[in-house]
């Protein structure tokens, strides 16, 4: 470690001597470019993707869900290159970067991001993109975003952005060191992705019946009504005592508002709310990606909580039926099917599908015997607990990556070769 005598903000303080501090704009080729305004429209892989603020992950990736494309005379204008970086320029995520990459094919980029190009002969784009992922960068965004009522950070902002500068050949080696995490982290999330489609294929095969067990075959599958398995939970929160408001998210569950906002979006008075406890489900009601009739979940993850009274809340009260088969049967959409015929056509209030509740509970479901759910049940939660083992092992590589990268872009840690292990 090598210490030395510059000092740049409260977290450090000690920058080597071999490193410069420079603003953003004295590393770029040109200047910062607003993308292009215009709406979007249908994804047609025949035309440019449109990239969004949306479209960005956590992480800085892309996602492949919830493409749409742009049309428009004027989108080569707003074409990204190999090497360009385009920053989030308001709201909520300002800051959010993402560095583009061929193999991500043609992106526009949108009005709400700001594309800057690194001139590789001072910054390596990839290295900005690290230095944008460290604590020191969200710092400075959080100082230099909320001098207004809406967070933001201006273009002009941007390229006075100090960055601390190692020399080129120690950015390639840091590089190099982040590469090894990041190829981890990229198998993982790959092997993430093709267990989901196990899960999805198996659930598909066994939910439907198509696929049989040898011992329960010949044995018949039951229609019951949803009523006659499940009562409706309509306790009210009248004394204002719990205070663990939920949400549906379509990718986590029943979730506290305070976990998945940060904060609390429900009204203060939670009296009219509905208390639900561990085991009780859920239906939204709203559409959310991969839910097109909306979504049901189990509250697994605490002991009780309370939901507005627009979702509808329901009990399992059946000996007959395995609550974690039945949890899996909604997961796969086995009520979708119900739901379509009873939600009115193009009826939606708030966003939400009109399905009254006495509709809800005379919908038909087929269940095999007890005996075959709770196999079905186990082969499922076998493969669900295989993708969270996986989930925590990529929450490490990506918390080590996050721990190491603070280390390396602020020169408290110093490197000067890779030992690759050959001569």
């Amino acid at each position: 470690m090598t210490s030395g005598k510059k000092y740049i903000g409260p977290s450090v303080k000690n920058v080597p001597d071999e490193w410069k501090i420079a603003p953003l704009g004295e590393c770029i080729m040109g200047s910062g470019k607003y993308g292009i305004n215009e709406s979007a429209s249908e994804y047609d892989p025949q035309k440019p993707r449109y990239l969004r603020i949306t479209d960005i992950d956590d992480y800085g990736n892309l996602k492949q869900e919830g493409k749409k494309s742009v049309e428009s005379e004027q989108y080569s204008k707003y074409l990204l290159e190999l090497g360009d970086i385009v920053f989030a320029r308001t709201g909520n995520t300002v800051g959010k970067t993402y560095l583009h990459e061929i193999d991500n094919g043609e992106l526009v980029y949108a009005g709400y991001l700001i594309k800057y190009k690194p001139d590789a002969n001072t910054l390596r784009p990839k290295y900005l993109k690290l230095y944008t992922d460290t604590a020191y960068y969200r710092n400075w965004i959080n100082t230099i975003s909320q001098r207004s009522g809406q967070p933001g950070v201006n273009s002009n902002e941007y390229r006075k952005m100090p960055i601390l500068l190692p020399p080129l050949e120690e950015q390639d080696i840091i590089l190099g060191i982040i590469t090894f995490w990041d190829e981890a982290i990229s198998k993982t999330e790959k092997l993430i992705q093709a267990k989901k489609r196990y899960k999805k294929g198996l659930m598909q095969r066994l939910l439907s019946g198509k696929v049989r067990f040898p011992e329960f075959e010949g044995e018949d599958w039951a229609e019951v009504r949803l009523g006659e398995v499940f009562d409706r939970v309509t306790e009210k929160n009248e004394s204002d005592t719990v205070k663990n408001v939920l949400t549906i998210s379509a990718q986590d569950g029943l979730v506290s508002q305070t976990d998945y906002y940060n904060k609390s979006v429900a009204s203060k008075d939670l009296s009219n709310y509905i208390v639900i406890r561990q085991g009780d489900f859920a239906y939204n009601k709203s559409y959310s990606e991969g839910y097109p009739l909306g979504a049901i979940k189990r509250l697994d993850d605490y002991e009780k909580g309370v939901l507005s009274p627009l979702y509808i809340c329901f009990r399992l009260t059946s000996d007959n039926v395995d609550s974690d088969f039945i949890a899996h049967f909604f997961e796969y959409g086995g009520l979708d099917h119900g739901i379509y015929k009873i939600a009115r056509e193009g009826a939606r209030n708030h966003g939400l599908l009109n399905v009254s509740v006495k509709d809800f509970f005379e919908i038909d479901i087929t269940l095999p015997q007890y005996e075959e759910q709770k196999k079905i049940a186990s082969i499922l939660n076998k493969a669900m607990k295989e993708i969270e083992l996986l989930e925590v092992q990529l929450e490490k590589y990506q918390q080590q990556k996050k721990g190491l990268m603070q280390q390396l872009l602020t020169g408290k840690v110093r490197v000067k070769h890779i030992d690759t292990g050959t001569n």
